[in-house]
């Protein structure tokens, strides 16, 4: 039950196999058995019951939603009203947020279930998930290991069956790279296709939101629910959004895909790379035709990423002062007290270091040394995918460098840490659709296979990912633990 897909679950939850009160208490019960795998800061047993069994009645008043009865978790970054939203931060570890974001409100409008929120790195501040405020999260495929970041929550609690799907947000690859690690499938698309209206900001013109699914079937569902124009979200794309399960099962014959070389240089793990060349028969089987492309300056991607993205959230988490809302020191003797002592407890370490660096990189005489210069290689990359796109459809290559590493592994090699997006952090540079999906494994743990599409093309992908997933088995392995209790 737990792990049919959610065409799976609709298709059973209409003929009545299942209700959706069954099917989230299920999903409840698990989640109290797997609580050492930390995925949820909040389950919301109570409200997720009552919404289930208002969905089994709007089904069989014949008034069901594309997404009526199935059970789904946020990301806690995104607002939700009256329900704790944190961040994963100390900082807002009692904000109840008074409005709904808007991807929360449509995904219920569209009749999912809200079953809980999910584990992140602080502000969405990590690759490792261990950043948060309320513990590291486990991945399920190995409880020793990290389940990826910032997102690792949804994606460890999707990888073990403890919700049909996820919301996510990916700055640098933080949808794709726990996608990858915990072996399923996560979609960034373009930037502005989905609002960004009630997401607690980290970069303002980086942070995007997609689902995590084990599916693209699944991906393609809920990226039409969640996508759209926004009034409130002045970045928000006025554009038509296509309806992307349909377009699936779109012949690849003829589809041009273009594999980076600048992504399998040093650094990239062997049986990672192993994995990824032996995708690209399956799509060869399927009709594409496959070249080699170059992205020049795709080397300096983490550096120009590491000065625009703290930059940002410097300016994005100066509101957390202690005065409003959020954490407040205790006995503060002046104003400057309250101001010093309320961000310096109130965030954490890796929080703290990006708000310094941000601060740094913004101000008097380092501005043009260090943002414009970044901000002009964002530009040389935008346009090094774009001369890739005049000659391919779309570009394949690794997710993640290596698969999911050992806690602790990473944390006190900051470089490290970083280099863990190096593959991912382009896209959001560039504000391209993209996503990873099961392409096979490294010892015995998941390997995730990116996808690149252009500006609004996140059909391409998909149906790609789809047709990829139709030939292979890779996004229906769970984790070894899990799979006797399905």
């Amino acid at each position: 039950m737990q792990y049919d897909s959610i065409a799976q679950q609709l298709d059973n939850l209409i003929r009545g196999t299942y209700s959706s009160v069954e099917l989230t208490r299920h999903y409840l019960d698990r989640i109290k058995q797997h609580a050492q795998l930390n995925c949820y800061i909040s389950v919301l047993e109570e409200s997720a019951l009552e919404a289930a069994q208002q969905a089994d009645q709007a089904r069989a008043a014949g008034n069901a939603g594309p997404l009526t009865g199935v059970p789904i978790a946020h990301k806690d970054i995104f607002c939700t009203q009256g329900v704790k939203t944190t961040a994963g931060s100390q900082m807002l570890y009692n904000y109840d947020a008074p409005f709904d974001a808007t991807v929360v409100s449509r995904l219920a409008t569209a009749g999912a279930v809200t079953i809980g929120k999910t584990n992140m790195d602080e502000f969405a501040m990590g690759s490792s998930n261990e950043t948060s405020y309320y513990g590291a999260v486990l991945n399920p495929w190995d409880t020793t290991r990290v389940p990826g970041g910032s997102s690792g929550g949804s994606a460890a609690a999707v990888a073990a069956g403890l919700c049909s799907a996820a919301t996510g947000t990916d700055t640098g690859g933080s949808i794709r790279q726990p996608a990858a690690h915990c072996g399923i499938t996560g979609i960034k698309p373009t930037y502005g296709r989905i609002s960004r209206w009630g997401m607690i900001a980290f970069a303002s013109s980086l942070d995007q939101a997609g689902p995590m699914t084990r599916t693209a079937e699944d991906a393609a569902l809920l990226l039409g629910v969640m996508a759209g124009e926004d009034p409130l979200d002045s970045t928000c794309l006025a554009a038509d959004v296509p309806n992307y399960v349909e377009s699936l099962n779109k012949p690849l014959d003829g589809l041009k895909i273009g594999i980076c070389e600048d992504f399998f240089a040093e650094g990239l793990e062997a049986g990672s790379e192993q994995v990824i060349r032996e995708s690209l028969r399956v799509f060869e089987d399927l009709g594409a035709t496959i070249s080699s492309v170059r992205l020049p300056h795709i080397e300096y991607s983490i550096p120009a990423y590491y000065v625009i993205a703290p930059a940002e959230a410097s300016a994005n988490l100066s509101r957390y002062d202690g005065v409003r809302f959020g954490y407040r020191c205790k006995e503060p003797t002046d104003l400057a007290d309250l101001f010093k002592r309320s961000r310096s407890e109130g965030f954490g370490d890796e929080v703290k270091r990006r708000i310094m660096v941000g601060a740094f990189t913004l101000s008097t005489g380092y501005y043009d040394a260090y943002y414009r210069q970044a901000q002009q290689i964002r530009r040389l990359i935008k346009d090094d995918f774009q001369a890739a796109f005049a000659e391919v459809d779309i570009l394949l290559g690794p997710t993640a460098p290596q698969p999911a590493f050992s806690l602790g592994e990473k944390t006190g090699d900051q470089v490290a840490m970083y280099l863990q997006d190096i593959y991912t952090i382009a896209g959001n540079l560039a504000g391209l659709p993209a996503m990873s999906i099961p392409a096979g494994f490294s010892s015995d743990l998941p390997v995730g296979l990116q996808l690149i599409g252009n500006y609004l093309d996140e059909a391409s992908i998909l149906a790609a990912a789809h047709q990829f997933q139709q030939r292979t088995d890779w996004h229906q392995r769970v984790p070894a633990s899990m799979a006797a209790e399905n």
